[in-house]
């Protein structure tokens, strides 16, 4: 009986698959110029036209962003959030709450049930560092370490899905943030969906974790109606 030969996937996708991990690494940071294409033709020893064949591939998943004449950047750590980074500016902030809620509430639920110790007090540096960025006016360092602080608990719910779909989120989150802070009246430290949703979560109370959620998340739905 003669065995099938293998089939070797065309390079291109080879190469996507490799640019795909650098990205997903942590290797190039988010809105980081990636090298310039001689560099990774050497690197990856590949022609010209595999390079930019593969790099397309990701553009058009969302991962990269080709900026004509200046060079190529990430835009996301993985094309699931490149689709929704895109997929997010054709709704309304409304809409992305209202969808947020529902994660945020499963979250809170699944993360009262499975954080770990490690967990709580990783969620505690991240709000430490949110209260002191707030109050240096640090605005751009209060949004990072509040959005950690969400992701963080999406985290600690034990569910790798959950996380990924709510890291999703990131960009809308932050310049939803950015955006909401210029308001007058805006609270950067309010304690429901924060403080008292890390304490929920920390004493293993589900219902109470979800309902500090739920009272911010309405809140915020309330005060973006004004």
């Amino acid at each position: 009986m003669s065995l099938s030969p293998s089939v070797r996937p065309p390079l291109a996708a080879e190469v996507t698959a490799k640019l795909r991990a650098m990205v997903h690494s942590g290797e190039w940071a988010m809105n980081q110029r990636i090298p310039p294409e001689p560099e990774l033709m050497a690197r990856l020893g590949v022609s010209r036209g595999t390079l930019r064949e593969a790099v397309k591939a990701l553009a058009h998943g969302g991962m990269l962003e080709v900026r004509r004449g200046d060079g190529t950047y990430v835009r996301a750590t993985n094309e699931m959030s490149g689709a929704a980074r895109r997929l997010y500016q054709d709704h309304t902030e409304q809409h992305i709450l209202e969808v947020r809620l529902g994660l945020d509430t499963q979250a809170a639920r699944l993360a009262a049930r499975n954080a770990t110790d490690d967990d709580v007090t990783a969620l505690r540096a991240f709000l430490a560092a949110r209260d002191q960025a707030w109050k240096n006016g640090d605005v751009e360092a209060w949004a990072d370490a509040d959005w950690q602080f969400h992701q963080g608990v999406a985290q600690a719910s034990g569910n790798p899905l959950l996380h990924e779909l709510y890291a999703s989120f990131g960009t809308a989150f932050h310049q939803d943030l950015l955006t909401q802070q210029l308001r007058p009246g805006f609270n950067g430290l309010p304690r429901d969906g924060h403080e008292t949703l890390l304490d929920a979560i920390e004493r293993r109370h589900e219902d109470d974790a979800v309902a500090t959620v739920n009272r911010n998340l309405n809140s915020c739905a309330e005060w973006l109606a004004e």
